[in-house]
């Protein structure tokens, strides 16, 4: 691959995964950088290890007990411009750290049980924040920047679940966004979307890469050539080719990727 001047957000090292009770890995020594300011697609058939992947970038895993990790996640501290491994966090504080540095977007929208202005302040509060003007700004800010101002400004008091699910997806990437993550994951946020909410979503995330790094699960091979900067093609646990999107889709280098991208299979 073309080196050009960009810099690693996070760095996947020959990581492995294991389920509990698993009859074996469900990712096999999986290597990956994930640039700053860029968006990253992983793409592949169904069970390929793409969302697993995904989710150990934030430990998410870690909620249910039992799983198995192999080899290191690197994240980049921007204090100190070191990597730090992101398996070594032990602590229940220190992961939910991880979880507002590095926030993730689900396929269904997942707001909380009660009003819009309290779903976006909700995680503030929980780092800290206690000042009235203070969290308005910051919930204001959000609900801007998720492009849902406009829709929600005049009902900030009422239930989020009156919504509708284009507007609950974004309020949950307004929730993260109020968080100032350095990466953000997306784990198919608009399959369950309609295509005029799916291409607001799209619009959203491409403005979102000003200021924040993304990595992003697609099933859909137009969306991952439109979105990304950088595409992952997995099969069966393992990150078979890694390049530039237009590199992946117009030329890639293994033959397995170029007959997923055409659909001989998946």
């Amino acid at each position: 691959m073309e080196k050009e001047d960009i810099q690693a957000v996070m760095e996947v090292k020959d990581l492995s995964f294991t389920y509990p009770e698993a009859p074996g890995p469900t990712l096999k020594k999986n290597n990956l950088s994930i640039y700053k300011n860029k968006i990253t697609a992983l793409i592949g058939p169904s069970g390929c290890g793409k969302s697993t992947l995904l989710r150990a970038m934030n430990r998410i895993h870690d909620l249910y007990p039992g799983c198995e990790y192999g080899g290191r996640i690197d994240l980049l501290n921007p204090k100190t411009g070191q990597m730090e491994n992101l398996l070594d966090l032990k602590k229940e504080n220190e992961l939910i750290g991880l979880r507002q540095r590095v926030g993730m977007i689900f396929q269904k929208p997942t707001p909380f049980p009660m009003s819009i202005y309290d779903n976006v302040a909700y995680g503030l509060r929980l780092s800290g924040l206690k000042n009235k003007s203070e969290l308005d700004g910051r919930v204001e800010k959000a609900l801007k920047d998720a492009a849902i101002w406009k829709e929600a400004k005049d009902r900030l008091k009422d239930s989020a679940l009156g919504l509708s699910g284009g507007q609950q997806q974004r309020l949950c990437i307004a929730r993260s966004v109020a968080l100032k993550p350095e990466v953000l994951l997306f784990d198919e946020p608009t399959s369950a979307l309609d295509p005029i909410s799916t291409a607001a979503i799209e619009e959203l995330i491409t403005e979102l890469k000003k200021d924040i790094t993304v990595a992003i699960v697609t099933h859909n091979m137009q969306q991952a050539s439109r979105l990304s900067d950088y595409t992952t093609f997995m099969y069966l646990g393992d990150i078979i080719e890694f390049d530039k999107t237009e590199k992946i889709f117009v030329n890639p280098s293994v033959k397995l990727t170029e007959e997923y991208i055409t659909g001989r299979f998946g």
